[in-house]
């Protein structure tokens, strides 16, 4: 524990305040891309995700509930932790989380998508016993109710792969916490349609546009300048 609590102590109060900054962006990203949709009226030609040979058979399996809440506390943990990295890393993994959001804001804006949940049965879940069903009826609740939007691609599943490439391979980050990325990134992923809150392809969508998004920033380097303009000491 006192080697845990030494690593955090570690991390730059600016790691911290940015966690928290890009998850607020995050969130600004995901209403603005609904208002703008409903403003142009993009909105109105919004389509379903859904392959039902695929998303029909998945469970529903409110445990993971507390896994999707819980990612709001990884972004941030994630985001910090890679500012325990170099510079030219951490330049690059923001440039890449930030180009992530864009064209998932593209996304939400132009080719926006929704999931009638009245259809799918799924708003009777708050109504039924069990916390977990409990949360997960907020959950819906909070997040358009009977229809929900700006599915594709999941930012649930777009920010925690981000969070992973952040410290994948990073000689700084303990093996331990890189694994423990990995495996918070796939369960994190799983929650999304194992809560109904996603159809398999808007997980896709969320993983593909990350990584894609990463090897862009990595070819393209702005890390790299923005080491070279560090002040020599």
């Amino acid at each position: 524990m006192d080697w845990f609590r030494k690593r955090v102590q570690a991390i730059p109060r600016r790691g911290w305040g940015v966690g928290l900054l890009f998850l607020a962006l995050e969130y600004a990203v995901y209403r603005a891309g609904a208002f703008l949709s409903r403003l142009l009226g993009t909105e109105s030609y919004a389509f379903s995700c859904k392959i039902p040979v695929i998303d029909d058979g998945i469970p529903l399996m409110p445990v993971f509930v507390i896994v999707y809440l819980f990612a709001y506390v990884f972004w941030v943990c994630g985001t910090a932790a890679v500012f325990l990295t170099d510079r030219r890393n951490t330049v690059n993994y923001l440039a890449g989380l930030s180009l992530a959001y864009a064209v998932g804001f593209l996304f939400f804006v132009f080719l926006p998508t929704v999931m009638d949940r009245a259809a799918e049965g799924m708003m009777v879940t708050g109504n039924r016993s069990g916390v977990f069903r409990w949360l997960l009826g907020i959950v819906y609740a909070a997040d358009g109710g009977e229809k929900g939007n700006n599915l594709f691609p999941s930012y649930h599943c777009l920010t925690s792969v981000c969070c992973y490439l952040g410290v994948r391979g990073r000689p700084e980050i303990s093996r331990g916490f890189r694994v423990y990325s990995l495996v918070m990134a796939v369960l994190i992923s799983l929650s999304t349609v194992l809560t109904k809150q996603h159809y398999f392809l808007d997980v896709i969508g969320g993983v593909g546009i990350a990584i894609i998004c990463f090897k862009v920033i990595r070819r393209l380097d702005p890390g790299k300048r923005a080491e070279r303009k560090t002040p020599e000491e």
